[in-house]
């Protein structure tokens, strides 16, 4: 059985990136630390919302790494002094990483209760028409 990909169909010309995009994503970790929701706010915005309980705003980074979103979050170490009986509550480090569609943008981040919301607009494209023309040869 062969592999279909997108260059087998002559009128989608220029979607290679789009398939190397999808193959990325598939390959994106699979682990479900932390969870997450992401909502459709409007017509053209989202949010991406992490349980994140136990880090501080300083624990977490999110930047932009080549059309993707990254949050990674880091807990020191530092128990203070503390000796624990039973450690049930782990202070593991995570990395998520959504792709991001031309035209979105990330906005604003908050944390409450526990919880890092990431805003997502996604730009209107503009419609544009455009004549080419003809030389003689």
């Amino acid at each position: 059985m062969s592999k279909l990909t997108l260059g087998s169909y002559p009128h989608l010309l220029g979607f290679e990136q789009l398939e190397r995009l999808l193959e990325r994503s598939a390959k994106s970790g699979n682990e479900g630390y932390p969870p997450y929701n992401i909502e459709q706010t409007s017509e053209c915005s989202y949010r991406i919302t992490l349980a994140v309980a136990g880090f501080a705003e300083e624990d977490l980074s999110i930047t932009i790494e080549d059309r993707q979103l990254v949050i990674r979050g880091r807990q020191s170490d530092d128990n203070g002094g503390r000796v624990f009986l039973h450690r049930g509550i782990a202070s593991r480090q995570f990395q998520r990483m959504f792709v991001l569609a031309d035209g979105v943008e990330v906005g604003e981040a908050l944390m409450e209760n526990g919880l890092l919301h990431v805003d997502l607009t996604r730009a209107e494209p503009e419609t544009v028409v455009q004549t080419i023309n003809i030389r003689k040869g």
